[in-house]
């Protein structure tokens, strides 16, 4: 496999721990299935478990986020710009971000699910997990395509592997009209209130997957330099 010069001449790249740092913030934004089955269940101890555990993937996703931040080299050999390694870390870190919001605000209001919508809701969900799988996935071939000099088949990969993303974000945006639909026609008996923050809920869980494919457009501008 050829090597990219730069690589050997200016020490260790810094896509490891960009790597480490989208693995925590996948599994944050993973454990939204634990969490919504639990709120279906209606089990406030294990919401609150599984809300807690997501704060502390949501810290040490952050405390990688800083040390990249410090540690990136300013150099002028660096094999990407720095600002765009940069602007895909924080568009990373945007997925941690938003899962521990729901996780916060469903824990904080003990919110619930009207059982008629509770199937498409765990559907989409899942789906939005999805999204950030399939950006961990495409994440974790960059080390590769770095060595190569971003071309040949490993460019190929991560392109095919983007496409996925966005087929994937298209798919919870059409399961997001559903879910939404689906709320519209129970808005009669349920209070306002709660009607609100489900709406506000529906489009936190769809942010996951936009932010999840936003690192998948991140990844093509590295490929298209």
């Amino acid at each position: 496999m050829p090597t990219n010069p730069f690589v050997s001449l200016f020490g260790r790249s810094p896509i490891g721990p960009m790597q480490q740092h989208i693995t925590k913030a996948h599994e944050c934004a993973a454990n939204l299935v634990p969490l919504f089955e639990a709120v279906m269940a209606e089990d406030w101890a294990r919401v609150e478990q599984v809300q807690q555990e997501m704060v502390r993937l949501e810290h040490e996703a952050d405390k990688l986020k800083k040390s990249v931040r410090m540690q990136l080299p300013k150099s002028l050999f660096l094999p990407v710009p720095r600002s765009d390694l940069l602007e895909l870390l924080s568009v990373q870190d945007k997925v941690a971000n938003r899962a521990k919001d729901i996780a916060g605000l469903i824990l904080g209001r003990q919110m619930t699910l009207p059982e008629q919508l509770q199937p498409l809701m765990l559907a989409y969900v899942k789906r939005c997990v999805d999204a950030s799988a399939q950006a961990l996935k495409a994440m974790n071939e960059l080390d590769e395509l770095l060595e190569t000099g971003f071309g040949g088949r490993e460019a190929a990969l991560i392109q095919r592997m983007v496409e996925e993303l966005e087929d994937i974000e298209r798919d919870t945006d059409r399961q997001q009209i559903e879910v939404r639909r689906a709320l519209f026609g129970l808005e009669k008996e349920l209070p306002a209130v709660d009607v609100m923050f489900l709406y506000r809920i529906i489009d936190w869980v769809g942010d996951v997957a936009d932010r999840a494919e936003r690192v998948g457009n991140r990844l093509e501008q590295l490929l298209a330099r």
